[in-house]
């Protein structure tokens, strides 16, 4: 039976036409973008491994994709998989910018039981050699297998599986740029076949605690980046803001400034949560006893971007940073 798969592009480089093949880096400015079914149709190799389709939505930069697309995704990935029954799986084009935030997300409040893959393009598809084409191959045949079943949201670039928990864009430019520092990638799709090698085990959509379609806003959630001399000037300003939820991105593996520290033990005095990641791109902040005397949560090993995302989802569903605590050890 053929396997269908629906197609979802959101725009990014993947959707670009730039000046000409050799515009690899200022093909934003020709301000051509392709909508999903144009992307379809410039790389129709893709009919030969799925039947698939594009759905309507719009092209948006991925600096400017937050809470309210993450949401509409959310919405859209419902009404296309109730809309097809036979359909096999979904796969999202995505700006590589912020894309690694959508695909966690995703991963933590999708109610769909197809498999959801968000994949995007190093190169724009009117570059010499570009990778919009074989991105998108591979991202439908990932998308229309059932092994990617109940593995959350993934990512598929340069030929490689990831978790959307744990990949991160690590180069600006380079075609290897999503890495999953800790623990490598999930598979690889390759010529012949998709090669499978491990599963991750936290808990994942569909099967999670947290229902965004009854909400308006996420609560408010900042990101305070720790840096030498530091003085807690952005906790304190965060604090005033109405954040419900601070993330420090401190030293690894997990220190802040006095000055931070000063500003934050005030912000949780005052009702803030507050979660301690690290700015080192990999490996866990420990649960020590500084940081339990402080009241702070630790990010395990979640960068603080996605630390961010988790803590705005579990202060939907309760305040208490015991459960909260729970919660970072749990997704």
């Amino acid at each position: 039976m053929t396997k269908r798969v629906a197609f979802i592009g959101t725009g990014g480089t993947i959707a670009s036409i730039g000046k000409g093949p050799l515009d690899t880096v200022d093909y934003g400015a020709n301000g051509m973008l392709l909508q999903a079914d144009g992307i379809l149709a410039r790389f129709p190799e893709v009919q030969q491994v799925a039947e698939v389709f594009a759905v309507p939505y719009r092209n948006v930069p991925s600096p400017q994709i937050g809470w309210a697309e993450w949401r509409q995704l959310v919405l859209l990935c419902d009404q296309v998989a109730a809309e097809n029954p036979g359909l096999s799986g979904i796969v999202i084009g995505h700006g590589t910018a912020s894309l690694e935030e959508t695909a966690y997300f995703l991963s933590l409040t999708l109610k769909v039981a197809v498999p959801v893959v968000v994949m995007g393009a190093q190169r724009p598809a009117s570059a010499l050699s570009t990778d919009a084409g074989l991105n998108l191959v591979n991202a439908v045949r990932v998308a229309a297998s059932e092994e990617a079943r109940g593995l959350g949201a993934l990512v598929l670039l340069n030929d490689e599986i990831q978790a959307a928990r744990e990949v991160t864009k690590t180069s600006t430019g380079r075609m290897q740029t999503f890495r999953s520092a800790d623990f490598g990638a999930l598979g690889h799709a390759d010529g012949d076949r998709l090669a499978w090698y491990r599963r991750p085990l936290r808990r994942l959509a569909p099967d999670t605690e947290f229902d965004i379609r009854g909400l308006d806003a996420l609560p408010r959630v900042d990101i305070a980046y720790a840096y030498a001399d530091a003085d807690g000037t952005a906790v304190r300003a965060f604090t005033a803001a109405g954040a419900k939820g601070i993330v420090a991105a401190g030293f690894a593996p997990g220190f802040v400034t006095p000055g931070d520290a000063e500003a934050l033990r005030a912000a949780r005095a005052a009702g803030v949560v507050v979660v301690q990641s690290t700015r080192a791109g990999s490996g866990r902040v420990f649960p020590t006893t500084k940081l339990r005397e402080a009241g702070f949560i630790p990010a395990d090993n979640l960068t603080p971007q996605k630390a961010r995302i988790l803590l705005a989802l579990a202060l939907t569903v309760t305040s208490d940073p015991v459960e909260i605590a729970r919660i970072f050890a749990t997704y």
